[in-house]
């Protein structure tokens, strides 16, 4: 509710000490905007002819306009001081400050961040460098025109366009390893010297639902190129695993020379053992109390397996569905269109190696593996050139087979729900 009240009868110092006596517990509170307010400032100094007032009368008329005004005691002196300058003007008191004649121009258009929401939905919100490394490939790879802005876009401002109304609108408990005494396997971490071919391998639950148990993701990623191939079994004996792990070696494009994983059984064991003693490939495990061991897979099971697969149980049965979408769909946009930030090292004053992630590191397996090839420090298997691989990938954009990802990704999901609806 609003009461106007008319203090034009207010004309002597004496009235302002009753008003201000009788309402003092009574709270003004502003309406309208600052003209309106400066107008009635100006109007209260003018008729009590404040210029010859006292220095005692002039605290009571500045009280009064403190208590009806609003403003605070340093901005209503900062107004009057300004009143008493200009106040044989028409407008003692104007607003000086406002929307600026001629404000910035908006680089990025609306239909730029109507993109930006397509490229972070098709690619499940990234980090910011991948998907800024996503729109210059889409202009400067694929020729796209819609992203000529887009891909001058710089990391910092790509988050602000995330914070932005319009993008908005559309879119400790620790327990230490325990050793455990099994000659399977060297204990150490990998030491890939720049090659590729020397995988890491961890597994992931998909959860469990009364008591039954869920289908297990195998992910396996190359330690350098960061080359990652997933892959689902109905679980983690001898009798699924095996076959499923000569899938995955089979997979990688390029020799394997090594294969590290933690010290769980479903690894080591003998029969894991003999088969990569038959393929020539060297076995290691993580150290106790050294979790960095085999942290780029644990890393993947996070960004890649959970961010697409969720945490929901999935009932074993869809193990080779999972299997299948994995192998035709997911691991080929996964190598060839979803970006990854390469560290680069540095040795700081201190001595301590720092790894650092520029944009410019930032690039898809693919182009590590190209890189890798330039320098001699991959060996492809028979039959496969990297030129095939490249000519794969470029049969589509990173944002057209980001969708086709999702497509195919809904289409497996419907699967799974389609049970629950019936029932």
């Amino acid at each position: 509710m609003v009461i106007n009240m008319d203090d034009t009868r207010l004309t002597t110092i004496a009235q302002l000490e009753q008003f201000l006596s009788a309402n003092a517990q009574v709270a003004f509170s502003p309406h309208g905007d600052d003209a309106q307010r400066y107008a009635h400032i100006s109007r209260v100094l003018r008729r009590l002819d404040y210029p010859r007032r006292t220095k005692c009368e002039r605290g009571v008329v500045l009280a009064y306009l403190r208590h009806t005004s609003g403003y605070s005691r340093a901005q209503l002196t900062r107004l009057v001081r300004r009143w008493q300058a200009n106040r044989l003007a028409a407008e003692p008191l104007v607003k000086r400050y406002g929307a600026p004649a001629a404000p910035f121009a908006r680089k990025f258009t609306p239909g730029d961040v109507t993109l930006l929401v397509e490229m972070d939905r098709a690619h499940e919100d990234v980090c910011g460098p991948a998907i800024a490394h996503l729109l210059q490939r889409a202009y400067h790879v694929y020729g796209d025109a819609r992203y000529a802005r887009l891909a001058t876009l710089s990391v910092s401002h790509l988050y602000n366009l995330r914070k932005s109304a319009g993008y908005r609108a559309q879119r400790l408990h620790v327990t230490k390893t325990r050793p455990v005494n099994n000659p399977i396997g060297t204990r150490r971490a990998p030491q890939p010297q720049g090659r590729a071919g020397f995988v890491r391998i961890d597994t992931v639950h998909q959860g469990d639902q009364d008591g039954i148990k869920g289908v297990y993701h195998i992910t396996c990623v190359d330690a350098v190129s960061q080359w990652q191939v997933q892959a689902c079994v109905q679980g983690i004996s001898e009798a699924y695993l095996l076959p499923v792990l000569a899938l995955v070696i089979a997979q990688f494009p390029f020799e394997i020379a090594g294969f590290h994983s933690d010290n769980g059984s479903e690894y080591i064991n003998a029969r894991v053992t003999k088969m990569l003693e038959k393929l020539r490939i060297e076995q290691t495990k993580s150290r106790s109390r050294h979790s960095n061991d085999n942290a780029l897979a644990e890393s993947k099971n996070a960004s890649v397996v959970r961010k697409h697969m969720g945490y929901s149980h999935i009932p074993q049965q869809y193990a080779q569905r999972i299997n299948a979408f994995y192998q035709t769909v997911f691991n080929p946009w996964l190598n060839g269109h979803r970006p990854c930030l390469f560290a680069t090292e540095i040795t700081s004053p201190k001595g301590k190696i720092v790894k650092r992630y520029a944009h410019a590191d930032v690039k898809t397996p693919l182009a590590c593996l190209a890189q890798l090839s330039a320098q001699g420090l991959v060996r492809f298997k028979a039959g496969i050139t990297l030129d095939a691989l490249q000519a794969q990938a470029a049969a589509q954009t990173d944002l057209a087979a980001a969708q086709a990802m999702q497509q195919a990704k809904a289409a497996l999901f419907a699967r799974f729900n389609a049970p629950r609806q019936q029932a």
